[in-house]
């Protein structure tokens, strides 16, 4: 295939699943100019047929193996508990299909390098969709860091927060891999790990539980190469709140909306006492988290997240985990 008919190929794309994330997705892959959105799989035919008809989707399975079976699908995107990542991405990738799969991608390392031969193995690309990482603000902050505007950054701290009053909630269900942490706790420690460009050496994590066992606040440590220390917390028990800051030896950087840069995203520069604020893209997360499987699968470019980093994020994440139930640091 010529080079110009590789770039004009548009790739057909399955949900698997009717999460409630799909929202968030449905009209990015809408908006992508080389994706579309094909079909949906439900465990049950009559379900996936209402949500097509819903979201005008043009077929419904009533199985996920349907999806995977369909020649016709080139992606699928993975949003079904935490606790059923691994094994449907695994099997997208042997049926031959490129996968974007929600956060997390995994919930032990072991689980990822199954993934990661998989991939190998069919020759696919397999994203874990952290949409903030393709986002013109992440890269905004990271260019700030390169650029040395506060100086050598020696503390990041970071948090996410919502209120959840529903005992019964999915992410309340130790079976499924429920957790603060694995859900949103996830987010400010891979920020951090993208900002320091660096794997922890050493983790320490609190927690407290909720009635199901898992933890329903969680706040954690890390310490990196060169002496700087992240801190983050994450909990469903207190109100809404995403921030990042980034401080260094000669000023900060304060990002208001890291995670969901589109809702009121703002970056502020603060050094001598003196605020700037940096004005940024509105574009969706999302679509640019679309915008790079397409770059990945139809132009053979580096992914913007490799499955590597999805690996370190899984090893900290499980190694905070340990830290809280042991009550003692962790080494990576």
């Amino acid at each position: 295939m010529s080079k110009n008919a590789e770039n004009s190929r548009i790739l057909n794309w399955g949900l698997i699943g009717t999460a409630r994330i799909n929202r968030a997705l449905i009209p990015a892959l809408r908006l992508s100019r080389r994706s579309k959105l094909a079909g949906v799989a439900s465990r049950d035919l009559e379900r996936a047929k209402s949500y097509a008809r819903e979201w005008r989707i043009p077929r419904a399975y009533g199985s996920y193996a349907d999806v995977l079976s369909d020649p016709s699908i080139d992606v699928v995107y993975n949003s079904l508990p935490n606790h059923m990542h691994a094994e449907w991405t695994i099997m997208a990738a042997r049926a031959g299909k490129h996968v974007l799969c929600e956060k997390p991608l995994a919930l032990n390392v072991e689980e990822v390098d199954a993934i990661h031969a998989a991939a190998s193995e069919n020759n696919v690309v397999i994203a874990e969709a952290f949409m903030y990482y393709h986002h013109p603000q992440t890269h905004q902050v990271l260019d700030l860091l390169r650029k040395g505007e506060i100086g050598e950054l020696r503390l990041v701290s970071g948090e996410f927060s919502f209120l959840l009053s529903d005992g019964n909630n999915i992410r309340l269900n130790p079976a499924y891999g429920g957790g603060s942490i694995w859900d949103i706790g996830c987010y400010p420690i891979s920020y951090s790990m993208l900002a320091l460009g660096q794997t922890p050496l050493e983790v320490m994590g609190w927690q407290v539980t909720s009635q199901s066992g898992v933890d329903q606040t969680f706040t954690g440590q890390m310490r990196f190469a060169g002496g700087v220390i992240s801190q983050f917390r994450s909990s469903f028990a207190l109100p809404q709140q995403t921030a990042m800051q980034l401080r260094g030896t000669g000023g900060d950087i304060l990002v208001a909306a890291p995670y969901q840069p589109h809702m009121g995203g703002k970056i502020t520069l603060r050094r001598d006492g003196k605020d700037r604020h940096i004005r940024t893209s509105s574009i969706s997360p999302y679509l640019c988290e679309v915008n790079d499987m397409a770059a990945a699968v139809l132009d053979g470019k580096p992914q913007g997240l490799p499955l590597e980093q999805s690996r370190n994020h899984i090893a900290v994440i499980t190694a905070l985990l340990e830290s809280a139930k042991t009550g003692k640091p962790v080494l990576l």
